[in-house]
């Protein structure tokens, strides 16, 4: 039976991971997005432009706060929910988490 149950996590994490990994490529780089706007308002030769792209950085830096808040706030319950005992619920818990943290990048 172990056999069994080792094999359908190992298919249930490879699914998981799938998934996770094509959020990953599908959601923009919040980070990087607002590196990126940051570094143009610096460049920017008029006070429009600078404003534009210091709007735009600080919108996707603002993004990918609220989704290391969310990411931390998954890690917390993964080790809430393992502490009481619900390893299903911590695993869910620990997906939530690297959704977010991706999605901040």
């Amino acid at each position: 039976m172990k056999k069994n149950t080792t094999k359908a996590s190992a298919f249930w994490i490879g699914i998981t991971l799938a998934c996770v990994s094509s959020f990953g490529y599908a959601e923009e780089c919040h980070l990087a997005e607002a590196l990126k706007h940051a570094e143009a308002a610096v460049k920017a030769t008029d006070s429009k432009s600078a404003s534009e792209h210091a709007e735009a950085a600080k919108t996707h830096a603002t993004t990918a706060n609220e989704h290391l808040t969310a990411g931390i706030k998954s890690l917390n319950e993964v080790v809430d929910h393992n502490k009481m005992g619900h390893p299903d619920l911590a695993k869910k818990s620990a997906e939530e988490a690297v959704t977010h943290l991706k999605a901040a990048q």
